[in-house]
C-alpha cells in the first residue's frame, strides 16, 4: 500500500512539474490596416467591423480583437484604421477566410462593405502584416487602462534594420538583451512584441505599448531613457547600429474594440 502510494505522489509531481515547465504556445498576429479618405468610408469601415467581423470572429472563438484609429486621422488626409487580430497558428488564417465566406450573419452585416462597388469602395487601400510573436512575450497582453477610450494613446512601433542578420540582433536586443524587460518593469502595458514574417516594410520588427494618456505616455518614455539598465544595454557595441528606421503610430480604440 505504501508502494502505490509513494508510486502516485511521483506520477503526481512529474505530471506537476511538466506543467509547469511547459512554455505558452508562441501566437501569430495579422494587423490589417485600412486607408480611406472620408466620413462614407469610415462609416461603412466601422459598421462593417462592429457589427460584421468582430461578431464572426467571435463566434470562432478569436475574443481579443483590437480596432484602433490613428490619433492622426483629424488632420491627415490618408486616414488610418487598424485590426489586430491573435492567431495560436498560421492554419487560422484560411479558416478565418473560410469561416466568413459560410456564415450567413457575417453576410448578412457586412453586406454594404462586402458588395461595395469599384466606384464607391469602404476604403482606398488596405494592408496585412504578418507577425510572429517574440520567444520573451509569446503571447498577447490585453491592457490595464481604466481612463476614457478616447484619452488612450496605444503606440505602435516599427523598427526596421538595413539587413536580416542585422535585425536579427535587434530581436535579440528585445530578447537575449532582456530590452522587454526594461518595458515591464516600467509597466508600459504592452500588448505585443513580434517580428515582421510578412510585410512592406522587411526587415522589421513591430510592437504596441498602452498608455492612459498623452502625458502618461510622455512620462513612461521619460523613465525609460533614464533608466540605467537601458542606457547600458544601448551603449553595448554588439547592438550598435540595428535600427535604420523607425515609425511610431498614436492610436485609440474605438468603442467597440475587443481592449
Amino acid at each position: 500500500m505504501r508502494e502505490r502510494i509513494l508510486i502516485g505522489l511521483s506520477a503526481f509531481f512529474i505530471l506537476s512539474s511538466s506543467s509547469i515547465d511547459k512554455k505558452p504556445s508562441t501566437e501569430f498576429y495579422q494587423l490589417t490596416v485600412y486607408h480611406f479618405a472620408g466620413d462614407s468610408q469610415q462609416t461603412v469601415l466601422d459598421n462593417y467591423l462592429k457589427s460584421a467581423l468582430l461578431p464572426a470572429l467571435h463566434r470562432s472563438k478569436i475574443n481579443s480583437v483590437g480596432v484602433f484609429k490613428a490619433w492622426a486621422n483629424d488632420t491627415s488626409s490618408n486616414k488610418l484604421i487598424y485590426v489586430l487580430i491573435p492567431l495560436k497558428s498560421l492554419d487560422m488564417l484560411t479558416k478565418i477566410s473560410e469561416n466568413l465566406k459560410s456564415d450567413p450573419e457575417y453576410l448578412s452585416a457586412g453586406a454594404a462593405y462586402i458588395n461595395a462597388t469599384h466606384k464607391n469602395p469602404p476604403y482606398s487601400r488596405m494592408e496585412a502584416i504578418l507577425l510572429r510573436a517574440f520567444p520573451l512575450a509569446p503571447q498577447m497582453q490585453l491592457p490595464k487602462l481604466s481612463g476614457p477610450r478616447k484619452e488612450r494613446v496605444y503606440e505602435l512601433r516599427s523598427y526596421e534594420s538595413a539587413t536580416e542578420k542585422i535585425f536579427e540582433n535587434k530581436v535579440d536586443m528585445f530578447n537575449g538583451g532582456d530590452e522587454i524587460g526594461i518595458f515591464r518593469r516600467l509597466n508600459f502595458n504592452a500588448i505585443f512584441y513580434a517580428s515582421v514574417i510578412a510585410g512592406s516594410k522587411m526587415p522589421n520588427l513591430m510592437y504596441m505599448t498602452s498608455f492612459e494618456n498623452r502625458k502618461d505616455r510622455d512620462e513612461h518614455w521619460k523613465a525609460f531613457g533614464a533608466d540605467p539598465y537601458w542606457k547600458k544595454l544601448s551603449a553595448m557595441p554588439e547592438y550598435q547600429n540595428n535600427v535604420s528606421h523607425i515609425d511610431i503610430t498614436f492610436l485609440f480604440p474605438t468603442d467597440y474594440s475587443d481592449f
